[in-house]
């Protein structure tokens, strides 16, 4: 297979991509690492007709920390975040970057590109979501930042408008006491998860948050009221993951991946670091 016919354009700078996102009469797309956008071209499941690459831009890559905030660009690729000496402010992005996929893949692929695509079965969605991150967004017009719990909406859809780029992602930087887990269960190390958790506990307060157990990463709100009241009543957790709107797919049924959430969550438990 081969992609449809399409204009590409490599602009050099963010305004130079916005102005070419601005036209509403043209289906575009911004590539980023490309390691989902030109599979999805090539089988013509995504056939925009302008390409927008945005890997001229240098601006959108970076890692930064700002007082309690650490920021990350969105064109930061995985490979660079894995040797980043900031990530020390961010333990739960670390324990997650060695299960993206391979490092082939990790070289190439980016933060903001995997968020913008909101596959439900990828880690960082819920990573950001457990971590209570904020998202910018930018047009030619105007700048927003998102709340994640507020950004993704479903499979492959979030509250980016079409116009808009995802320019970074920042997170609260982690302090003493701060504690983190992740845990997925895969067929083979490197595959999609058949199901995933990241969580944050952070002045007692947990935030758990799932992926490819639903139609996008989603947070389990009933598991963790439990655990803030109480970190030991692990079964009682488990037990409210029964809320959560669980979805079938080709590896497993609902009831599958509930079974498969109780099962991480109570390893990622087991095995958060400070």
């Amino acid at each position: 297979m081969k992609a449809a016919d399409f204009r590409y354009e490599r602009p050099d700078t963010v305004a130079a991509a916005l102005a070419l996102l601005a036209d509403e009469s043209i289906e575009s797309a911004a590539l980023a690492g490309g390691q989902s956008l030109m599979p999805m071209m090539n089988f013509r499941i995504a056939q925009p007709e302008l390409l927008v690459d945005l890997n001229g831009i240098s601006d959108l890559a970076g890692v930064s920390v700002t007082g309690d905030q650490l920021t990350i660009g969105a064109m930061t690729r995985y490979a660079t975040l894995e040797q980043a000496t900031e990530l020390i402010h961010a333990p739960l992005i670390a324990q997650a970057l060695p299960y993206i996929a391979h490092s082939a893949i990790r070289n190439r692929g980016t933060i903001g590109g995997s968020l913008a695509l909101a596959d439900p079965a990828a880690e960082m969605p819920a990573v950001m979501l457990a971590l209570g991150a904020e998202i910018t967004v930018q047009s030619a017009e105007d700048t927003r930042v998102i709340p994640v719990d507020d950004f993704f909406l479903g499979v492959y859809e979030t509250a980016r408008r079409a116009t808009e780029l995802l320019t970074s992602v920042s997170i609260p930087v982690a302090a003493p006491g701060d504690h983190f887990g992740f845990y997925e269960i895969a067929r083979r190390h490197g595959d999609y998860a058949m199901a995933g958790v990241a969580i944050a506990q952070r002045q007692g307060q947990f935030r758990i948050a799932f992926f490819s157990v639903a139609d996008r990463a989603i947070r389990a709100t009933g598991a963790e009221d439990v655990l803030s009241a109480d970190p030991t009543d692990i079964d009682a957790a488990v037990a409210r993951l029964s809320e959560i709107d669980f979805d079938s797919d080709l590896n497993a049924s609902a009831a599958t991946k509930q079974h498969y959430a109780g099962v991480v969550l109570r390893r990622a438990l087991a095995g958060m670091t400070v």
